[in-house]
């Protein structure tokens, strides 16, 4: 790869909702013939070992108001005003061909950097909601990416719905054949995110107990837990005789979604989009802590569509979700026509999507050059 290949710098915050599209517009990229750098915190470094190789990894001061005491939190600013200058006279040197911020506080110094220097840029954002970062920068971008549809945007800005990038792994199994339920062996995919996975530990197999006995012993359920409570979920199922695989993360998620007659899951973004692209019944149970309760709104689409029900957590009892287990999985047309309600709202070609803006923003930043 040359030094007069295009140029796209990407800025990401050090969580895996930010690095994971990232990682796959590195890759599409690459494959294009462009130089890649990554700008990024030292959290966000711990993300990099999928991306390929030819990625430049760019370290940048940032810092964030969640953490840290009282004098942490006043230096904060400080931190990023020198990020900001330190990316700002890179970038003069430089003059990157476009500039693609994911969200997180480790993106601003680029995203301002491009502002400054008025390098072609674009934000995308996972959820339903802005971020806080992306919504700083929602007005100073040339194109607004939207993982999720519809977004909640500030007046006077408009989006394009380019969808979330989803794992190779699971592209792999796009639009896999659906086995509605019935009188044959059942299964249950349960799984919460890193946050609030306790309450689906808590409630998940009280509600599997108040199932129908016929029904109940169909299901094979496969549930993921935090280490601390893998013992008494697995203990739960087993009282009841029950088949279930506890575990703190499925390596193969990829398979257990295609095999699933039903996914009940947190509505993070990128699951969201996993489970629409397979084609899966679900039951979204959205994180009611997130602050700006972005969960419920990445739900809206598929819930919409009649693809998924959407249980918030105020609601949440074991007599409530068992009800709408039992449901959906005593009804297998309507499970059927609620997998085919998900590949409907599925996006996935977002990779190509978000490649083609990319470009797009390049030919644009060349021809304001000429």
């Amino acid at each position: 790869m040359t030094t007069s290949a295009p140029h796209l710098i990407i800025a990401a915050g050090g969580t895996g909702g930010h690095m994971f599209p990232a990682q796959a517009l590195a890759e599409a990229m690459v494959r294009r013939g462009w130089r890649v750098t990554l700008s990024t915190d030292a959290r966000g470094a711990r993300y990099t070992g999928g991306f390929p190789h030819t990625v430049s990894v760019r370290q940048v001061a940032s810092a964030t108001f969640a953490r840290g005491g009282v004098l942490a939190k006043a230096l904060v600013p400080f931190r990023i005003l020198g990020g900001i200058v330190s990316a700002t006279v890179r970038m003069l040197g430089e003059k990157p061909s476009v500039v693609v911020g994911f969200g997180g506080y480790p993106a601003i110094p680029a995203m301002a950097a491009a502002w400054l220097t008025r390098r072609p840029r674009a934000i995308h954002e996972q959820n339903g909601v802005l971020g806080r970062v992306n919504r700083v920068f929602a007005r100073r971008v040339d194109a607004v990416a939207c993982g999720t549809w519809p977004t909640e945007l500030p007046s006077g800005v408009a989006g394009v719905h380019t969808g979330n990038p989803v794992r190779a792994a699971i592209l792999a199994r796009a639009g896999a054949p659906y086995m509605p339920p019935g009188d044959w062996p059942m299964s249950l995919l349960v799984f919460g995110g890193s946050q609030g996975a306790r309450i689906l530990s808590d409630i998940v197999p009280e509600a599997v107990a108040l199932l129908p006995e016929g029904l109940r012993d169909r299901l094979r359920v496969a549930q993921q837990a935090r280490p601390e409570d893998l013992d008494r979920v697995a203990g739960a199922y087993a009282a009841m005789g029950v088949r279930a695989e506890v575990e703190p993360f499925f390596e193969d998620m990829p398979r257990r979604l295609t095999e699933a007659q039903l996914v009940i899951a947190r509505s993070g973004a990128s699951s969201v989009a996993d489970i629409c692209v397979v084609g899966r019944p679900a039951i979204y149970i959205p994180y009611a802590a997130a602050v700006r309760d972005e969960q419920t709104a990445n739900a809206r689409g598929p819930v919409a569509a009649e693809a998924a029900a959407l249980m918030p957590e105020r609601k949440l009892t074991p007599e409530v979700l068992s009800e709408t287990i039992g449901a959906i999985l005593t009804q297998p047309d309507a499970a059927l026509r609620m997998s085919q309600a998900a590949l409907s709202v599925a996006v996935p070609d977002a990779t190509e999507r978000l490649v083609a803006l990319v470009e797009e923003l390049a030919a644009s930043g060349r021809k304001d050059a000429a």
